[in-house]
């Protein structure tokens, strides 16, 4: 830059003393020019010191944003609270639900009370730290403590799959493995922890699961308490392997099976098979019960189908389980199952989840999304005579936006024991993030 100067100048000058009449004026001419191109020549040194200067300050600030960038951690808030650290390998996630229930009932021979209730109020941490999972969730409506304790477990991806280490649900039953935030209806059926598992939804164990694009399989191995329960030696362990033959994105048909054994040993606990067929908080019946001793043991077999056709949803499962009794009265074979589903009015669609071979709720637009869902749910004990409860249940949803969804839900139940045929309204407000 500094030698084009000088040149332009220099022809400049040349140019003008060509004109010039007289020798004197033009040495006088060129004395003027050469101090004007000294003149510039210094204008041109210091424009240059500066330019260097000011790339060496814009490399330093470049660093440094470069610096900040690597070393603070990514925030991100859509759906929840994320913190990602800044190499990746720290990472804390902070979700939570409500349910709020109100619920009344059309009384028949057993005495209820309709009330409202916090259902589920839940505070859920997970992340990853250095190549594990981890998730703590608590649910302060169903208690403080070991009582309201949920998922708590740490993980890891290995060999094609991956191991859980924990409190954590076994792998059975489709619909009890599908999230509360996601479930058709208000209550889970009687082949799950709702009726045939009661009281035995999450139990602290080791459990391996390996799934692909239309598959799983799974494998869990528990010991027979909860985080609140009683210090016992029995053992139990479950499996559940699942394909979908099609899975596009508006159509999926799934296919799956489970099963399940439990051991009772020294200290368990009486363990039960209860149905509350007109809803949660309403009459119930004890379908199934064995002592908490050595030799008890309960086992059960479940087959499950479900699809989801554009706004068309439907799933089912049959449960055959088997309590037995070794050393006492004769075993007790118990057989449940239901079928339910739902259309969705405006055009959404309930999506599969792969990875776990269970179904979401239908993604929500700017408008909201309607559902009409309808269940029959039925559970028999085979080897006690009138020991069966059935329920009819038809329901409406409304998705608000993707964090609120309305529930409605009418059940009519009926106890084949003693007649008594209640009904349930209830309405849930539920909230997640």
């Amino acid at each position: 830059m500094r030698h084009s100067i000088l040149a332009l100048a220099v022809g400049v000058a040349l140019a003008g003393t060509s004109l010039s009449a007289s020798a004197q004026s033009r040495d006088a001419e060129i004395a003027e020019l050469k101090a004007q191109i000294a003149e510039l020549m210094e204008k041109v040194q210091s424009l240059e010191e500066r330019s260097d200067a000011q790339s060496d300050v814009n490399v330093d600030t470049a660093q440094k944003l470069d610096d900040i960038a690597v070393k603070t951690p990514k925030v991100e808030t859509k759906g929840g609270i994320k913190i990602t650290s800044a190499d990746g390998k720290f990472e804390a996630n902070v979700n939570g639900r409500v349910h709020f229930d109100a619920y009344t009932f059309d009384r028949d021979i057993v005495d209820t009370t309709g009330t409202t209730e916090f259902r589920r109020a839940r505070l859920t941490l997970s992340g990853k730290a250095l190549g594990w999972e981890y998730k703590m969730e608590q649910d302060f409506g169903a208690g403080t403590n070991l009582d309201g304790l949920r998922d708590l477990y740490i993980a890891k991806n290995a060999l094609g799959g991956k191991f859980t280490i924990g409190h954590f649900k076994p792998y059975r039953s489709m619909e009890e493995l599908t999230s509360s935030n996601e479930i058709l209806m208000m209550e889970r059926p009687f082949s799950s922890a709702t009726g045939l598992f009661n009281a035995r939804q999450f139990q602290q164990g080791v459990a391996y699961l390996r799934a692909g694009e239309n598959y799983t399989a799974g494998l869990s191995v528990f010991n027979l308490r909860s985080a609140a329960g009683v210090r016992n030696e029995g053992m139990g362990y479950a499996g559940r392997v699942t394909y979908a033959p099609i899975n596009r994105d508006n159509s999926t048909l799934h296919l799956g099976g489970w099963f399940s054994s439990e051991d009772l040993n020294k200290g368990s606990a009486t363990t039960t098979a209860v149905a509350n067929y007109a809803g949660r908080r309403g009459p119930s019946l004890t379908i199934a019960s064995i002592n908490g001793t050595g030799g008890d043991k309960i086992t059960a077999y479940g087959a499950e189908v479900a699809g989801s056709f554009g706004p068309a949803f439907f799933q089912g499962e049959y449960v055959k389980s088997t309590y037995e009794q070794p050393f006492r009265s004769p075993d007790q074979d118990i057989t449940s199952w239901y079928l339910q589903g739902s259309w969705i009015l405006n055009g959404g669609h309930k999506a599969y989840k792969p990875a776990t071979g269970v179904f979401a709720s239908p993604k929500v637009g700017d408008k909201g999304l309607w559902e009409l869902t309808a269940r029959y749910d039925t559970i028999e004990n085979k080897d006690i005579a009138n020991r069966e409860a059935t329920s009819l249940l038809f329901g409406v949803n409304y998705y608000v936006n993707p964090n609120l969804r309305f529930m409605f839900n009418y059940t009519q139940g009926e106890n084949e024991s003693n007649g008594d045929e209640t009904g349930q309204y209830a309405l849930r407000t539920q909230f997640a993030f």
